[in-house]
Parts: structure tokens; sequence; C-alpha cells
């Protein structure tokens, strides 16, 4: 990997503490549902307590979205930045890296940031509902096959092991693959029938704010693009690392996004899994939407400028300060960070 110019600066600014004015959360989204036809069933509440009959029929609150802020004592960018993750995933990704490094939360926090980090409908502390009363299906479960071998990129197909000294990873991965176990903790379920109730609570948080900057991973992707479509005078810019899908330049209009400016950002190893070989083309026809509509849109490929390595964890890959740093310049360049 070549030296980011700003290296020194970096590990400056890594080094540095953050006076924080006021740390707390709240939900957005959501909405009461009554259940009715659900069996009654006995609860015992802890070992050696007593027998509870229960009635599950009634009211629940359902597709609600959890978010976390860190506002600092003295901001130096106007606007908070919102950090919104991927698939089967959580807020966690965020915060500390497998390896134990802090994560990009801490990272824009220190680069003068207000920074809200959420769990979306139906994971981590926002809770899931029901199903099939009100999600139609039961959820999947992310294996470690699956992430190693094909969403997150970490070895080539028929790589995976449980036993960690027969998986082989590819050549110059900078994920820490000795963490893997560590990594597969944060795996949370996820549902394929919760789009829209996403998309509403996504976007009420960007109508409960004045202006935000949205920066998402993977499944996360799609959504912050939406949500920007959705409210583009609310949203000052969206970064979106590895989005595995966005909107349709022939179902929406790019024009909308013409003073939004975007960036895109890409690591290693795309054309050698599928489901990247099969995801990135409908992301690069939004990409082009945009510039043809004469938004302010930039694509880094990271290998194309020597950053090699990088998987699908820019987050939490070795080098992921030198990737935040990478999208704070961007911001700089921008006048979205001091």
């Amino acid at each position: 990997m070549t030296d980011h110019p700003h290296a020194a600066d970096t590990q400056r600014q890594l080094q540095t503490c953050i006076s924080v004015r006021d740390i707390g959360s709240f939900f957005v989204g959501g909405e009461m549902l009554t259940l009715s036809g659900m069996p009654h069933r006995d609860r015992v509440s802890t070992n050696q307590g007593a027998v509870h009959p229960v009635d599950q029929n009634g009211e629940i609150i359902a597709g609600q979205m959890y978010v976390q802020y860190i506002r600092l004592e003295r901001p130096t960018g106007r606007w908070p930045l919102l950090l919104w993750h991927g698939g089967g995933m959580s807020g966690v990704n965020w915060e500390t890296t497998p390896d134990g490094r802090p994560g990009w939360q801490m990272f824009f926090l220190r680069s003068g940031l207000d920074v809200y980090v959420s769990d979306a409908v139906e994971r981590g502390r926002a809770s899931w509902a029901p199903y099939p009363e009100v999600y139609a299906e039961a959820p999947y479960f992310r294996t470690a096959r699956e992430a190693w071998e094909e969403t997150f990129r970490f070895g080539p197909a028929g790589s995976w092991h449980p036993d960690e000294a027969a998986r082989r990873s590819h050549e110059g991965v900078r994920f820490p693959v000795g963490r893997m176990e560590t990594f597969m903790h944060q795996f949370v379920p996820r549902w394929a029938t919760n789009n829209a109730r996403t998309q509403h609570a996504y976007d009420a948080l960007i109508a409960s704010l004045d202006t935000s900057i949205i920066l998402t991973h993977s499944q996360g992707g799609n959504f912050g693009l939406t949500a920007a479509l959705n409210a583009p005078e609310r949203v000052k810019a969206v970064i979106s690392l590895e989005p595995s899908g966005a909107p349709s330049p022939d179902d929406h209009d790019a024009a909308l996004l013409r003073d939004v400016p975007h960036l895109f950002l890409w690591g290693d190893y795309l054309d050698q899994h599928s489901f990247w070989v099969d995801s990135v083309p409908n992301v690069r026809h939004w990409h082009d939407a945009l510039a043809a509509a004469g938004t302010d849109v930039e694509w880094i490929d990271l290998p194309a400028r020597g950053i090699t390595g990088n998987s699908h964890a820019l987050m939490a890959d070795d080098n992921s300060d030198a990737i935040a740093a990478i999208v704070l310049e961007w911001l700089r360049k921008h006048s979205l960070a001091a």
C-alpha cells in the first residue's frame, strides 16, 4: 500500500482527546400494531421463578430504528455524520474493529464531526417483531462461509474451514483474518421483507435533523442513496462504501441530487466474487446517471490508487484509518469538515 499523503496528520489526529457535550440515543420510525390470534403461553421469567400465563395478543411497536449520538463540545464540522451499517450487521461495525482498534465512530469524532450510529430496523438494539405475524417470513442467518468466501471477500471459493489453520485467505488481504470469530459475533439475523420499513425509518431520521451527511456500507448504501433522493434539501453529501445496490435511473430522477456531492469507494478482489460481479454494475449505472445530471460524483477504486488488499469490511481492515482519511480528505475538499 502506498502511504497516504496526510498519514502524519492522521496519526496525530488518532492521538487526540475529544471533549464531548452530549451522549444519548433515540428511536425513529415504527408503528403500533395489534396482534390477534396469538396462542396463550406460560412463561418462567427466571430460574426457579413463578410460572406466569402470557397473553400475546395486543399492541406492539414494530419497524423502529435505534440511533446513538455523540455530540462534541466544540465540533468543527457544521453537520453531523450519520453512519449506516450493512446487511446482517449493526452499528457496532463503526465502534471498534475486530482486532480492538478505535473504529470510524471515534475517527470522525476526532475529526471534529458529531456522529450518529444507527441500528436499523430488525438489527441490534432496534429489536425485531414476530414472524409471520408482522415479518412475512423467517430471518436469514449469515454463515461464516458466506461471509468469508462471498460477501466480505476474505478468501476465494472453497477457502473457508472451521479450523483456523485450514483456512485460506486472499493473498495480501487487509482484514485481520485471525479475528474472524470476533467478527462473527457481530452477525445478526436479517429479514428480506423489511426494505420499506427500513427506508421509512432512515427517512424519519433524516427528517428529524436539520441537515446531515450520510455515510453508508453495503446494504445501507441503497437506503442512503434513496434517503438523499427523498430529501435532497436535508442531505449535504452521500458517501457509499461498496454499496450492494442503488436506485434505478429508470425509476428515479438523478437530477434531484445535482447539488448533493456523492462518493463511491471500492476495495479489492471484486471481480473474483459473483455477488459483487453482479452488484457493481447496477451501482455504476446510478453513478453514471448522477454524473450525467451534473452531480459532483467521484468513484474511488482503491487498487487503481495502489491501495490493494481491502476487503468488503473497509472499516475493519488493518488500514481502516487510512481509508477513513481518504473519506475525510473528500469531506474537506467539499467544505464539509474542517
